[in-house]
């Protein structure tokens, strides 16, 4: 059973008993000693290790040690000498990754709008709910999580160069990394399987580095993007005069790929008598090109992949055998992004610094947990556009759910069944689908959902009449619903437009 017990600086704390995985360490600063108490123990009731703190000028000093000790952070804002705002410049100030939630009695816009223009996480409404609390806390202790992986994965350099790195720390990932360990030092020809847009080319180019052919050329064709008429031409080259058109001679892509690596993309789709040439050209290592009257030849590693099921197109009759076996010496399988979504975030945020300039955008909690939900059938390459359009639209340095691509926002919606159109309404339904409630006797699941979509709504809310600067117009516009909805739902979270002004 839990046990609280006091620290020698005064400090309470609650200790949970040992669990299977490590408890959320949560700081509370509160300068009401009962209030603070309460809230330990509706956090320490859902298995986190509870710290709380009733002296401010204490607690200012304690956030310099924070990230070493703490998660999460719950500040209330109305303290004497030092307010929780405060407090939050000054943890904010000191660069630290772990998340701060803001408690407030003062229900009013402008004290929301502070708490979130400082940096707050989220801000919660006192008397506070045990089920509403516990949630956002874990929300919170996950984004944590998520900011100290992606810290540590940039300062090792992790994210740093796509070209060096296959970005990606999940098991799925490890068993590709060390296959290429293996295989790039090998001669072995490979063939890459893998669905459209899972970094085939990425892999074949890890290979190449990997091997001794590193410091020779490596060299891709698409085999599905060449007219069957010009295929010949690319891959052996031509004299000039061959065929109409063949203006100069052209070396072909095994005389540019010579001592190196060659990487034929989409095999499957290569024409039969082509695929006849080509196995003669591998087995023997010479090549004829096109109106040539001699052969040359070449030395060269071929890495071939594909995105359809080659050994059932043999059987079809599409695909020759002895070039399949040729080809398939070894197998390497790349996984679809939907069966390594723990590296998404990871790849969200190389994009972010790929493609954001020199000052990357934030990805906003919400806008994570509806990426998490997608199914990505277009994989990292469909990633990437996504983190592209984000961008495109973000506004004050932070992609919202609204700056994802209407496909990924309405999956997410039709996935937790929520009702309704508009930002307004997927945003909704994203907070509602995160809340994961602690189980209250008597809380049914239409009350725990109606609960979530309240909390979020009036926080969205806050966020767009703070972009709009006050203006209801715009700030409708923005959500998408009309001006007669929108004051509506001001009114009824008891907004005042004008203290955004």
């Amino acid at each position: 059973m839990d046990q609280p017990a006091t620290s020698d600086a005064g400090a309470e704390r609650v200790t949970p008993a040992p669990h299977a995985e490590p408890a959320i360490r949560v700081l509370v600063v509160d300068d009401e000693p009962d209030v603070g108490r309460l809230t330990m123990r509706m956090i320490a009731a859902d298995g986190a290790a509870v710290e709380v703190e009733n002296d401010p000028q204490r607690a200012l000093k304690r956030l310099d040690d924070a990230d070493r000790h703490w998660d999460v952070i719950v500040l209330d804002v109305g303290m004497p000498g030092i307010s929780g705002v405060d407090l939050l410049h000054h943890h904010r100030s000191l660069g630290h990754l772990s998340t701060v939630l803001m408690l407030t009695g003062d229900r009013t816009a402008g004290t929301a709008a502070a708490c979130l223009r400082a940096g707050a996480f989220n801000y919660l409404t006192k008397p506070v709910e045990a089920a509403e609390l516990t949630a956002m806390v874990r929300a919170a202790a996950r984004y944590t999580t998520l900011r100290r992986q992606l810290t540590r994965a940039e300062q090792e350099g992790f994210l740093a160069d796509s070209d060096r790195f296959l970005v990606g720390r999940s098991a799925a990932m490890g068993r590709v990394q060390a296959a290429i360990d293996r295989l790039g030092k090998a001669e072995v020809s490979v063939l890459i399987q893998g669905e459209s847009g899972t970094g085939k080319e990425l892999v074949a180019r890890a290979l190449h580095r990997a091997g001794p052919r590193r410091a020779h050329p490596f060299v891709a064709l698409n085999c599905g993007a060449i007219p069957e008429g010009l295929i010949d031409s690319e891959l052996f080259g031509h004299q000039k005069g061959a065929f109409t058109g063949a203006t100069q001679t052209r070396p072909g892509v095994f005389v540019e790929a010579d001592s190196g690596t060659l990487f034929l993309d989409e095999i499957g789709e290569m024409p039969l008598p082509v695929q006849a040439r080509l196995l003669r050209a591998l087995q023997d290592g010479e090549i004829r090109a096109v109106g040539g009257s001699g052969v040359r030849g070449v030395d060269v590693r071929v890495i071939a992949a594909t995105h359809v099921d080659l050994q059932a197109a043999v059987e079809a009759g599409r695909f020759r055998q002895d070039l399949f076996y040729r080809l398939n010496v070894v197998t390497l399988a790349l996984p679809p992004l939907r069966d390594r979504l723990d590296d998404l975030p990871l790849l969200v945020a190389h994009f972010l610094r790929k493609h954001g300039g020199a000052t990357p955008p934030n990805l906003a909690p919400t806008a994570l947990e509806t990426m998490a939900a997608y199914t990505w059938p277009g994989n990292i390459r469909e990633l990437e556009n996504a983190v592209l359009h984000a961008i495109a639209l973000a506004h004050s340095g932070v992609l919202d759910i609204d700056t994802l691509p209407p496909r990924v926002r309405e999956h997410f919606a039709s996935a937790v069944g929520g009702g309704g159109t508009g930002v307004l309404a997927t945003a909704t339904t994203a907070a509602t689908a995160a809340y994961d409630p602690v189980i209250e006797d008597g809380i049914t699941l239409t009350e725990a959902k109606r609960r979530a979509a309240h909390e979020f709504e009036k926080r969205y809310l806050t966020k767009v009449l703070e972009r709009a600067k006050g203006s209801v117009s715009e700030a409708a516009r923005i959500a998408g619903l009309d001006r007669t909805n929108f004051r509506r739902l001001v009114q009824r979270h008891g907004l005042d437009p004008t203290k955004f002004k």
